[in-house]
């Protein structure tokens, strides 16, 4: 998501809900807080797009590094369907 794009789109899609409100409401007021409104909304959507992005990078990182470090002892390794699926042995409790 390239940022300037996003600001200007935000700010084109602010316009327009502006001027629909106010042929809608006919009042200034009305249109100036719903308005302030619908930008704060679209601030916190475009947060949590950028959350979600940073989250699945992290994720993909994380997948790569664990497929570079190779197979984890103790760890099977199941083949369904073609995908790879780990299971951790489960080991017996300790009883002395």
């Amino acid at each position: 998501m390239y940022s300037p794009r996003v600001f200007i789109s935000m700010l084109g899609t602010l316009i327009v809900f502006a001027i629909a409100t106010y042929f809608l409401t006919n009042s200034l007021w009305t249109t100036l807080i719903e308005t302030i409104i619908c930008a704060v909304l679209l601030q916190i959507g475009y947060f949590l797009g950028i959350l979600y992005l940073v989250w699945k990078e992290g994720k993909s990182r994380l997948a790569l590094l664990n497929e570079d470090k190779g197979p984890v002892p103790g760890q099977e390794e199941a083949k369904v369907g073609g995908l790879a699926a780990s299971n951790l042995k489960q080991s017996e409790p300790f009883n002395p």
